[in-house]
């Protein structure tokens, strides 16, 4: 038995997947890039192709990325030791200017680079742009971490109309112009909130919401808002988990239709969770 499909077999999946084309063609789907799916090359290469096919086929796509290990590594290059308070980079004026230059620099235009050499077409955006992501000083103690006060997002939807796909960096600036480091889950979900997107992809580290974290098999694969509390309160929503599923409420509130936590380290699996029946990882919905 070959490993390699036969002609009948291709255009079986694709006939299969013809009703979630359907569904999708001419929506807005906003997804959230970073961690270990940014640093593997071959895993950030996949993740170029499935937005590159989403895109093709009528998909409104805009990607929102971080770029935290990167950043740790050039300031290990200057002699710069990171800092984290309750899971937030601590960042002076010296890391501001180390943040904007990979997120801004490096890690946007390496993204555009890829989406265009699979075919798409990519423009690259900061959230100072336009003054998308407008932010104030989230905790003193965190120095330019911004929180999220307005969202201008003309030039995101400027950009959808003309056939481009957003990749949006997430640095903001305040009303003095002041650079800030956002949060890259806080601001995919008011992204995606301000254009009332379909879905809202949040690629992780792991399979989803588990019900036993050691146990990938135990994944919920959907929960709605008013189940939230009882899984806080178990703890089976805990940790880093809980930052990630309060980003998934404020989408949700902010008019997004659902939000999916899936694990960006699997192959194709935007393409899983989208063109598939069986979807990727934990959906929430209202």
């Amino acid at each position: 038995m070959t490993d390699q499909l036969t002609n009948m077999e291709r255009a079986e999946v694709l006939t299969a997947a013809l009703p979630n084309i359907r569904h999708y063609t001419g929506k807005t789907v906003v997804v959230k890039y970073g961690g270990n799916a940014m640093v593997n090359e071959q895993l950030k290469q996949q993740v170029m192709e499935d937005i590159v096919l989403l895109w093709l086929i009528g998909v409104r796509i805009v990607l929102v990325h971080g770029g935290g290990p990167e950043i740790n590594q050039l300031m290990d290059q200057l002699g710069k030791k990171p800092e984290f308070v309750d899971g937030l980079r601590v960042t002076d004026r010296e890391t501001m200017d180390i943040v904007q230059m990979v997120l801004a620099g490096k890690v946007n235009k390496t993204l555009v680079n890829l989406l265009e050499m699979q075919g798409g077409r990519a423009i690259g955006l900061s959230g100072m742009d336009g003054r998308l992501l407008q932010c104030h000083v989230k905790d003193e103690r965190l120095g330019f971490v911004g929180e999220i006060e307005k969202i201008h997002i003309r030039p995101v939807t400027d950009l959808l109309e003309k056939g481009y796909i957003p990749v949006v960096s997430t640095v903001g600036c305040d009303k003095s112009g002041n650079a800030y480091n956002i949060n890259g889950d806080t601001a995919a979900a008011c992204i995606a909130g301000a254009l009332a997107a379909e879905r809202l992809i949040m690629m992780t580290d792991i399979a989803g919401i588990l019900r036993d974290r050691n146990d990938p098999a135990t994944l919920i694969p959907r929960i709605t808002l008013e189940e939230l509390p009882a899984l806080y309160e178990s703890g089976i929503i805990s940790g880093g988990m809980i930052p990630k599923v309060e980003c998934c409420a404020t989408a949700l509130e902010r008019g997004v239709r659902n939000v999916v936590i899936m694990d960006g380290r699997v192959p194709h699996s935007i393409l899983m969770e989208l063109l598939t029946d069986e979807g990727a990882g934990t959906m929430v919905s209202h």
